[in-house]
C-alpha cells in the first residue's frame, strides 16, 4: 500500500500505480481515509529508576574508587559496605545509556613494534636463525637445535644441537658460520633469550652486522626458520624421540646435508640450496634449457610456448621478510 501511495504522490496515474503494484484504486482510497491509530503509550515500570537515581549510580560507577572496576566488583564491594544502589544489570544499563560499556580496568599501553622489512637479492646478505626443541629419550628431556638459514638461497649455513639454550653457544655457532660463509649484512631472529643475549649482540656489533628481531608473538616475522622447522619435523624420517644427544646431532647432520644438496626447493626455481648459495645454479639452468630445447626439437607439438624454461624454474630476483611497500623499497 505504501508503494501505491508513493507512486501517486509523485504524479503516477492511478491506473499505472495499479498496474505496478496490483492494488485497486478503491482499496488504496479506503486505506488513505482510514484514521492512523495513535501509538500506544508506554508506561514506565513501577520499579524503574528515576533520572536522579540513574545519575547517582553513574556518579558512583565513575567515582575514583570504582572507575576502573567492573560492575560485579562494585556491586559486591558496596554490599560489603552495607550499601545497595541497584543490581548489576542496572549498573550495566546505566553504563550502556552513556556508551560506557567497555574495558574499565587501567591497562598498560605497550608501544607499537616496528615491522621488520628485510630484502635480499643474493646469498650472504640476510641470515635468519632460531632454536627448536627436539624431544629426548624421556618425557621432559629436550635438546636444542640451533639453525641459521640464508633467506635467499635457503641454504642452512649453520646447524648445531646442544643440551641447553644459551647466548654463548649461539655466539660460537655464529663465529663458525661467519668464518665459513662470510659475514652477512643482517641477522634476523625472534626475541628469545639467546637471540637477545649480550654475547650475540656484542658479536654482531663488533662485526658491524645489523640486528633484526621479530615483533613479540608474531611468528610470521620469521617465516624461513618456521617453515624449515616444519620441513624437518614433518619429514617421514624424523623420529618421535632421540635416544641421546649424539643421535640428535647425527640426525641433524644427515638431514641438513640432504636438504642443502639434494632437496630441490620450489622457492628457488627447484634448485638445491647449495647450487644457489655457491653460484652453480647458472650452469644447472643452462643444462635444463638445453634438455628442454632438445625435447622441443624432437616433439614441437608437445610444447605450447617458446619460453626456454617454465616459470616454476625461475630463480626469484628478490626474497624478503615482510615485503616493503613499493615507495619505501624504491627509496
Amino acid at each position: 500500500m505504501a508503494a501505491y501511495h508513493g507512486l501517486t504522490s509523485v504524479g503516477t496515474t492511478t491506473r499505472d500505480a495499479k498496474r505496478l503494484t496490483g492494488i485497486a484504486r478503491s482499496s488504496a482510497e479506503r486505506d488513505r481515509r482510514r484514521p492512523t491509530p495513535a501509538p500506544p503509550v508506554r508506561r514506565a515500570p513501577a520499579n524503574a529508576f528515576t533520572l536522579a537515581e540513574r545519575e547517582r549510580v553513574l556518579r558512583l560507577l565513575n567515582s575514583p574508587e570504582f572507575v576502573d572496576a567492573a560492575p560485579a566488583q562494585i556491586y559486591a564491594a558496596l554490599l560489603d559496605q552495607g550499601v545497595y544502589v541497584g543490581s548489576i544489570a542496572t549498573m550495566y544499563r546505566v553504563l550502556r545509556e552513556h556508551a560506557q560499556v567497555r574495558e574499565r580496568r587501567r591497562l598498560a599501553r605497550h608501544p607499537a613494534r616496528t615491522r621488520p622489512e628485510l630484502v635480499a637479492d643474493a646469498p650472504r646478505q640476510v641470515y635468519t636463525w632460531d632454536i627448536t626443541k627436539l624431544a629426548g629419550p624421556a618425557k621432559g628431556v629436550y635438546y636444542d637445535a640451533y639453525v641459521m638459514i640464508d633467506i635467499y638461497s635457503r641454504y642452512i649455513v649453520g646447524a648445531r644441537v646442544h643440551a641447553r639454550e644459551s647466548g654463548p653457544l649461539a655466539e660460537s655457532m655464529m663465529r663458525e658460520v661467519f668464518g665459513v660463509h662470510g659475514v652477512p649484512h643482517v641477522v634476523h631472529a625472534d626475541r628469545g633469550t639467546s637471540m637477545t643475549s649480550k654475547s650475540v649482540a656484542d658479536l654482531l656489533e663488533d662485526l658491524d652486522v645489523t640486528r633484526s628481531h621479530s615483533r613479540p608473538k608474531v611468528s610470521n616475522d620469521n617465516p624461513y626458520s618456521e617453515a624449515w622447522f616444519k620441513t624437518l619435523k614433518y619429514a617421514p624420517v624424523f623420529p618421535d624421540r632421540f635416544a641421546s644427544l649424539a643421535q640428535a646431532r647425527a640426525f641433524m647432520t644427515d638431514f641438513v646435508t640432504w636438504y642443502n644438496h639434494a632437496h630441490r626447493h620450489s622457492g628457488i626455481g627447484l634448485h638445491t640450496p647449495a647450487d644457489v648459495h655457491h653460484g652453480r645454479h647458472h650452469t644447472v639452468r643452462a643444462n635444463r634449457e638445453d634438455t628442454l630445447a632438445a625435447a622441443r626439437t624432437a616433439h614441437p607439438e608437445r610444447f605450447g610456448t617458446t619460453r626456454p624454461l617454465p616459470k616454476i624454474l625461475d630463480l626469484p630476483e628478490q626474497v624478503w621478510i615482510n615485503k616493503p611497500e613499493p615507495q619505501r623499497q624504491a627509496a
